[in-house]
């Protein structure tokens, strides 16, 4: 445990960015933000990274800027059921880390819930929606379904069913429609992979939400992946995310920058206000992978066609929270040829 506090102490003054490479090197899931007397000043972790992001906050600034300035703070004599209990109710989400001080206040150890209790699967089961036809991709598609295209040395499937495994995620529903023999021969039943998979036919294309539908009972929360992503996203940062904000749908987002190669003029009334020389505009778009509570199953139509995109809107109207997830790691969707392309030559260097 003092080998794993050494690894996780950072100044305030530490940018951003470095900050987040100690975070993913640590491997303790937090960074306890600290003075020059050891005394907690905040605590870092990926969520709040990401909240960060969607802030704007730039990656040089100081990294306590972004952090929790009133995190769950314990005496290092707590016993575990003490422990657990505060990690579980002292904030209105579940907490995993729990900072130990010293009599003094200083920060003398640090307390994972993985210490205390043992959790293999997390409780959270996905849908790879595989159906379509891969257009774009012409002729390559002509008798092969976008995700069995192979990237490496394996189909683009298989490189995402590998990560849901690491994840802890091995039940797996496969949506399928457009030469699903080819999917259901090189899978099987998953086991040879390492998850179970379940086939769900789609008849017609029922959209990138219809096909949730088929799916009845839903107990646990599930996550929606498109069949054509190759990423490396941290599954388990967005649950933990989605727990926290308490949603019914989250929705992975990437940061997309736009230049603008002109000067953008902004006006009051007749008269210049504002001139910003070759601005770049940012936006969050779709990154085509969702979290869905159980309770969304009944905002999707049965049996009729139904997008993603009418799915948050409508979730948007009722008043539901659907709280959105930037993803800073590998992401490409290779819809396009030019994608494709770039997953070879990625995935070559990997």
């Amino acid at each position: 445990m003092v080998a794993r506090l050494e690894r996780v102490l950072v100044p305030p003054t530490m940018p951003i960015s470095e900050a987040v490479d100690v975070l993913d090197k640590g491997g303790a899931g937090v960074l306890l933000v600290v003075d020059e007397d050891r005394r907690l000043l905040g605590v870092l972790t990926d969520g709040d990274h990401r909240r960060g992001i969607l802030r704007h906050v730039p990656s040089h600034d100081p990294c306590i800027s972004i952090a929790t300035k009133d995190p769950v703070v314990a005496p290092c004599n707590i016993s575990a059921e003490e422990a657990l209990e505060m990690m579980d109710r002292r904030k209105n989400f579940i907490v995993n880390q729990l900072s130990l001080l010293d009599d003094e206040g200083r920060v003398a150890g640090l307390l994972l819930r993985s210490d205390l209790v043992h959790a293999d699967e997390k409780g959270v089961h996905a849908m790879v929606m595989a159906g379509g036809f891969g257009m774009r991709l012409r002729p390559m598609t002509a008798d092969t379904p976008k995700p069995m295209l192979a990237v490496g040395d394996k189909p683009v499937m298989a490189h995402m069913l590998d990560h849901l495994k690491q994840a802890g995620i091995k039940r797996v529903n496969v949506t399928t429609h457009y030469r699903p023999e080819k999917i259901t021969e090189y899978f099987g039943d998953g086991r040879d992979f390492g998850v179970d998979i379940n086939y769900v036919s789609e008849e017609r294309p029922l959209g990138t939400a219809g096909a949730l539908s088929l799916v009845k009972e839903q107990k646990e929360p599930m996550l929606v992946i498109n069949g054509d992503i190759l990423t490396r996203v941290d599954f388990g940062a967005l649950i933990a995310f989605h727990r926290e904000h308490k949603a019914d749908m989250t929705v992975a987002v990437r940061k997309y920058d736009v230049p603008v190669p002109f000067g953008v003029i902004e006006c009051e009334g007749a008269y210049v206000s504002k001139i910003s020389e070759k601005p770049t505009l940012n936006f969050f778009v779709n990154a085509g992978i969702y979290l869905l509570e159980p309770t969304v199953h009944q905002y999707i139509p049965d049996g009729e066609r139904f997008d993603m995109t009418e799915l948050i809107e409508k979730l948007v109207a009722a008043g539901r929270p659907v709280a959105s997830f930037p993803v800073h790691e590998y992401w490409l969707d290779i819809g396009q040829h030019s994608d494709f392309e770039q997953a070879q030559q990625d995935f070559a260097k990997a």
